[in-house]
């Protein structure tokens, strides 16, 4: 490998740039080559093998981690890897003979009590897909409609509940609830190739895109084929689903509604029940007649956007207007979390459960602190408190131990030796006036307890 040192291009170590000593000269060779001419059917593929976009595909691959595929390469392999193997990756998916491995299925639960089917792509899969999405993307990203938010780049879950929030400002009071079972799992992939031919017209691109639908999947080490669906996991598959979706958007705009597509997650305002109903009947035939899609017909549905959960929110109206707020389903699933994280019965050390616990609770304020949530932020961090003061009543089990370690926080002897020796339950000392005082609000910040409602102002101010 060449020695560490700083490139011109963005400060990053040479060492992930991916050249051994022996070939930089060939490298050197298939970027001149790929920069020489523009245009043509060939371009596409040309600026995918770039040895620009196989370091940027790198680096975002080794910055999203994850787990080996079939194979068991990890991430941190990829790079010895590429040192001596990234001239025949390139020329093998310039001349075609490129074959991606089957995808490891994994299956994660879904809070409703079912099951997620998740694919692991090798991590050299995941590259060669990178490579691609990182050019495909720019070109096909543009041609997408406005109303569609999920997996494209300058656009957020957020962007997409302020659009819900003009509607509903506007006067469209209903939403179309549309759910489709299992679409990344039900995709027809000789429909999704002819709408992805439809932005890419080079053979050896679409070619490889069909591999990679193809290339089976993995269950309990045994292969099976692949021929409907993109599993999720890969990196393709967000912006195939968009593709594949498109369809749809196409359609409501053909028809002049209102609609937020997140990608299979799709919301249609209407002003009345009544037109909901006739959407979503028609809607469902579309999706199922035309796209070959399975509409859940359970969980689609006309009804308010005050009520409806989209995107882990409901609108809000209040005298001060109109906003929106987490979900009552979203909340319930926070504190199972942390009913989970603060357990009286969890061995580990006190510091980090407190580490776990902030880690849940920062991410959960990140992504819900746009909403109108400031009571509940003072409620939960109230119960958290709580819990977290349990947790060491219960730690502290012996009469001896729960004295010294009261006298310890400056509780008088006394009211120290009273408290060690109650026979009130744990749930109900902590919300005691003693142990208020002994594990005060101060000294778990100073352990390292996030001051929540703090969090929460700080993110709601950068959100106006």
């Amino acid at each position: 490998m060449q020695r560490t040192q700083t490139t011109s291009i963005d400060g990053y170590p040479s060492e992930d740039r991916m050249e051994s000593e022996n070939m930089k000269e060939a490298c050197s060779m298939l970027r001149g080559e790929t920069r020489r001419r523009d245009g043509g059917t060939t371009d596409i593929i040309r600026r995918i093998i770039n040895q620009d976009n196989l370091q940027r595909a790198y680096k975002k691959v080794k910055k999203n981690k994850g787990k080996p595929g079939i194979d068991g390469m990890s991430v941190d392999e990829l790079l010895p890897y590429l040192a001596l193997e990234d001239r025949n990756l390139i020329l093998s998916i310039k001349d075609g003979s490129y074959r991606p491995q089957p995808v490891k299925r994994v299956e994660i639960k879904k809070p409703d009590g079912g099951k997620r089917k998740l694919g692991i792509p090798t991590v050299k899969d995941r590259l060669v897909q990178q490579m691609i999405l990182q050019v495909i993307e720019k070109k096909i990203d543009p041609q997408f409609s406005d109303n569609s938010y999920g997996f494209r780049p300058n656009r957020s879950a957020h962007d997409a509940m302020r659009k819900a929030k003009q509607y509903y400002e506007e006067g469209f009071r209903y939403v179309v609830d549309i759910d489709m079972k299992q679409y990344f799992d039900t995709v027809n992939q000789d429909k999704l190739m002819h709408h992805v031919e439809q932005f890419i017209d080079d053979p050896t691109v679409l070619i490889l895109i069909r591999k990679f639908l193809r290339s089976g999947i993995s269950i309990d080490e045994e292969i099976e084929p692949s021929e409907v669906g993109t599993p999720q996991g890969g990196n393709l598959s967000p912006i195939l689903g968009n593709i594949y979706l498109h369809q749809l958007d196409l359609e409501l705009e053909r028809r002049g509604h209102k609609f937020i597509r997140y990608a299979d997650d799709c919301n249609i305002y209407v002003k009345s029940r009544k037109a909901g109903d006739r959407v979503l009947k028609s809607i469902t035939k579309f999706l199922e007649e035309e796209l070959k899609l399975t509409v859940n017909k359970d969980k689609s549905e006309v009804g308010r956007p005050t009520k409806r959960k989209f995107l882990g929110f409901c609108i809000h109206s209040t005298k001060a207007g109109v906003g929106f707020r987490p979900h009552i389903k979203s909340k319930k699933r926070l504190e199972q979390k942390i009913r989970y994280l603060t357990s009286r019965k969890r061995p580990g050390e006190f510091r980090e459960i407190i580490k776990e616990l902030n880690q849940t609770t920062r991410g959960w304020v990140n992504y819900y602190g746009i909403g109108f949530m400031k009571g509940y932020i003072r409620q939960i961090e109230k119960w958290i408190r709580r819990r977290l003061r349990q947790l060491l009543w219960k730690r502290w089990k012996r009469v001896r131990t729960r004295f010294k370690n009261l006298m310890k926080l400056k509780i008088p002897k006394q009211k120290a030796w009273e408290w060690a020796n109650t026979r009130k339950g744990y749930w109900c000392i902590s919300k005691s006036h003693i142990l208020h005082l002994a594990v005060s609000n101060k000294i778990l910040e100073h352990v390292g307890l996030l001051n929540l409602e703090n969090l929460y102002l700080e993110r709601l101010s950068k959100s106006t």
